[in-house]
């Protein structure tokens, strides 16, 4: 029976999250399973796998072929390294122990490049909330700039309606006032 290391869709859609399986290759794509090897979640940056390295090497070890998606994944986190390592071990050209160490070192090395993306992207991430936080405030304040010229604007004009209606009530007492001296000249007359 062929084997295959493929992954398994399973999520929704637009979301997709994968198993990572070993499974009989005439079955179909998210049918039935020999055994769940681990995980991958490509929605999250970076992508999050979690793997099963040792179950994932007997796989190997046993002739089972990984398809390309799963190869790329398995050599990501060092399964292909691990059963290269193992295969030098079986030969004799590596103790075990020094092919754990080199395994280990390897790990931390990819360990510490993972965390270095992270950084970097929060980093990225902290500086476009800062630039839309800059960008808010110079629109805040462009809008309260703009109030205050038409507040400012508004009591002008009511300060020249107000003198306009000043000027207006004065000449209309005047006019009145006018009025009523002629028509006190017209009663004397008469």
């Amino acid at each position: 029976m062929p084997v295959k290391l493929r992954l398994q869709r399973h999520g929704k859609k637009g979301k997709p999250f994968f198993w990572i399986v070993a499974a009989d290759a005439r079955s179909k794509r998210d049918g039935k399973f020999l055994d769940k090897l681990g995980i991958y979640n490509p929605n999250t940056n970076p992508a999050t796998i979690e793997l099963d390295i040792d179950g994932a090497v007997k796989w190997l070890e046993d002739g089972a072929q990984p398809t390309d998606t799963a190869r790329a994944i398995l050599s990501y986190k060092g399964v292909m390294l691990k059963r290269h390592l193992a295969g030098g071990v079986k030969k004799g050209a590596l103790t075990e122990e020094e092919a754990e160490k080199k395994f280990q070192a390897w790990l931390e090395e990819k360990e510490a490049k993972i965390n270095a993306k992270k950084e970097n992207l929060t980093k990225e991430q902290q500086a476009e909330k800062a630039k839309a936080l800059a960008a808010e405030k110079e629109a805040n304040e462009k809008r309260e700039a703009e109030a205050k010229e038409a507040l400012a604007a508004e009591e002008a004009e009511q300060e020249a309606e107000a003198a306009a209606d000043t000027a207006e009530a004065q000449a209309e007492n005047a006019s009145d006032a006018q009025t009523a001296e002629e028509a006190k000249t017209e009663e004397k007359k008469d």
